[in-house]
């Protein structure tokens, strides 16, 4: 399975040892869990936090039960996220594939570069879709540095070109 969800990269990584941390060890309803993130982090509302939570699903460090959500016992690590991130999380391969072909890439490009991996009932179902893919594509490049497996050249045009 894989996941679309993905909450802006944090500064640190340390943030995603803090985000799992405050998802419960014993399982709890969706709105239980995003009322717990949302309190114990700086989550603007619960929608980020759902982000999060199903993010955190992604990389392995929370899962659904029966009775609800609970994060696992996995210790949250660059490689094992890296890993489940190009793995588990929609796109986040083909944009590291399209670094790794191209050399440099700013956000416009990649997302160019993936466009047509945009499910067609997703195109259809929101007019704005290209606006939310973007930005989408823009997050998978910075977690993607994040992880360490691409970096992030500033200049007068924001790029990103593989670690």
């Amino acid at each position: 399975m894989r996941f679309k969800p993905v909450p802006p990269a944090p500064e640190a990584f340390e943030y995603v040892t803090r985000v799992q941390r405050a998802v419960p060890l014993v399982p709890g309803t969706e709105d239980d869990c995003c009322a717990r993130l949302v309190g114990r982090l700086d989550l603007p509302d619960r929608d980020a936090a759902r982000t999060w939570l199903t993010f955190l699903r992604a990389l392995e460090l929370a899962e659904e039960t029966p009775s609800g959500y609970r994060r696992t016992d996995a210790e949250p690590t660059v490689e094992g996220c890296r890993a489940a991130l190009l793995d588990r999380v929609f796109a986040a391969d083909a944009v590291r594939d399209a670094l790794a072909s191209e050399g440099s890439l700013a956000v416009d490009a990649a997302f160019e570069a993936v466009r047509e991996r945009v499910p067609r009932w997703e195109r259809h179902r929101d007019t704005e879709w290209t606006a939310v893919w973007r930005e989408r594509v823009g997050r998978l490049l910075d977690w993607l540095v994040l992880l360490e497996a691409a970096e992030r050249v500033d200049g007068d045009e924001v790029r990103y070109r593989p670690a």
